[in-house]
């Protein structure tokens, strides 16, 4: 006879670490007031009842206050995390264990196990997907093709998920709206460029200890990822280098300040390298080559392909753990080069991710964009879609009023003034 098989409720590591997720569930919601409000509007309107929702996220503090919101709003959720290193164990007990929230997530797990879940997730069958690399989406289209038909939408709030969805959109195969979170103005101006450069620097100092102050530290990349590491490391007093391949942020870092060079030149000169590109080997054989003994390489791009640790480890007599997150390749040369949180998110394998304060607003961007997809179903064309302007705007007016900030409004002369094209100097 053969044995059915039964889809696990759950996969995460210790139920019993609960208690501890729910104090830092609810710490991290005191930063969070935005998605709070949404929140308590959700749990009145149920926007989302009877959606099938998935989110492929880092399992953290902040996630687990938008899965909340998402459950207020009547949402059939289930959470897979989107990096191997970035659950927080405790989180995903909670969510299990006080909140009935389906968690397949594991710090440390395997490709394989990562796999799995994200089929797990498509199991499923979600009407709607918030992604973030966009993993489940790209298997939905290569494997799940008759799943097509259930899904409203995903929603993304990543650079290299933007980057995935365009490819796939190029090649006819994203049949489907996307809500592009990653370019609403109260997302990538805040959680890019102050979340990224605050957490990926605290990554850094947990991981390794050491002081920032006089050295110097290569930032490739200067998207607004790496305008943030680069202005927070400089404030640290850190001597900064830049390497771009696009020519307008090159004169944009050099006019903030910053030397700008070619990675084969700045390899030998760097410190610390961070790489914040979303593209793949911008750190590689050669490079290590010429590398300072003992220089730290470490990524906050999303996925771990910015640099090639294939071509390190082959250059390797030995390779071993230092600190925890912390590994050290001595070379045949007699070098070492010391790699943080297995060239992952370094922010989230080797700290906490971004502060609530700015994944305030990007999960309310990311909550507000699935009522869109739902309130909108079969009216949005297939590809990617703009979080709307007045949503944008009222997240920002909502963060601002939870700070105790007030704005000017404009006289009415100052209104006709700016409508009008008659009135001169």
């Amino acid at each position: 006879m053969t044995a059915t098989y039964t889809q696990p409720k759950h996969e995460v590591k210790d139920l019993s670490l609960a208690p501890l997720g729910r104090q830092r569930i609810e710490w991290a919601g005191r930063e969070m007031p935005v998605l709070r409000q949404i929140r308590d509007r959700f749990a009145a309107e149920k926007p989302l009842a009877g959606i099938r929702l998935v989110a492929c996220c880092h399992v953290t503090t902040e996630t687990a206050n938008l899965a909340i919101a998402l459950k207020a709003a009547g949402a059939d959720s289930l959470l897979i995390a989107s990096n191997p290193l970035s659950t927080q164990d405790d989180v995903a007990a909670c969510l299990v264990a006080d909140y009935g929230i389906p968690v397949f997530a594991i710090k440390g797990e395997d490709a394989e196990t990562y796999s799995r879940h994200v089929r797990i997730a498509l199991d499923h069958r979600p009407n709607v997907i918030i992604d973030d690399g966009s993993d489940v989406v790209a298997t939905l289209i290569q494997e799940r093709q008759h799943q097509i038909a259930d899904l409203i939408g995903t929603t993304e709030e990543t650079t290299t998920g933007i980057v995935r969805l365009r490819a796939m959109f190029r090649d006819g195969v994203l049949t489907f709206p996307a809500i592009n979170v990653n370019d609403a103005d109260t997302k990538h101006f805040f959680d890019n460029r102050y979340g990224t450069g605050q957490s990926t620097l605290d990554g850094i100092i947990r991981a390794t200890n050491i002081l920032l102050a006089g050295k110097t530290i290569v930032v490739a990349g200067y998207g607004w990822c790496g305008k943030g590491v680069a202005l927070r490391a400089r404030g640290m007093g850190a001597n900064v280098i830049v390497t771009e391949i696009d020519p307008t942020k090159a004169i944009e870092a050099i006019m903030d300040g910053f030397r700008v060079m070619p990675m084969s030149e700045a390899a030998a000169q760097g410190d610390l390298f961070i790489t914040v590109t979303g593209n793949k080997h911008v750190i590689r054989n050669e490079h290590f080559d010429v590398m300072k003994d003992g220089a730290i390489v470490c990524n906050s791009g999303h996925f771990d392909i910015e640099i090639d640790l294939k071509a390190l480890g082959a250059k390797a007599t030995e390779v071993r753990t230092v600190r925890n997150f912390t590994e050290e390749y001595r070379l045949k040369n007699g070098k070492s080069i010391v790699v943080i949180g297995e060239g992952r998110l370094v922010n989230l394998a080797a700290a906490e991710g971004h502060p609530s304060a700015v994944m305030d607003m990007s999960f309310a961007n990311q909550a507000l964009g699935c009522e869109y997809l739902v309130k909108n179903k079969g009216k949005l064309e297939p590809g990617l879609h703009s979080i709307p302007v007045e949503v944008d705007k009222e997240i920002a007016r909502l963060k601002l009023q939870a700070m105790g900030v007030n704005l000017d409004t404009l006289t009415p002369d100052q209104i006709e003034y700016m409508n009008s094209w008659t009135s001169g100097t």
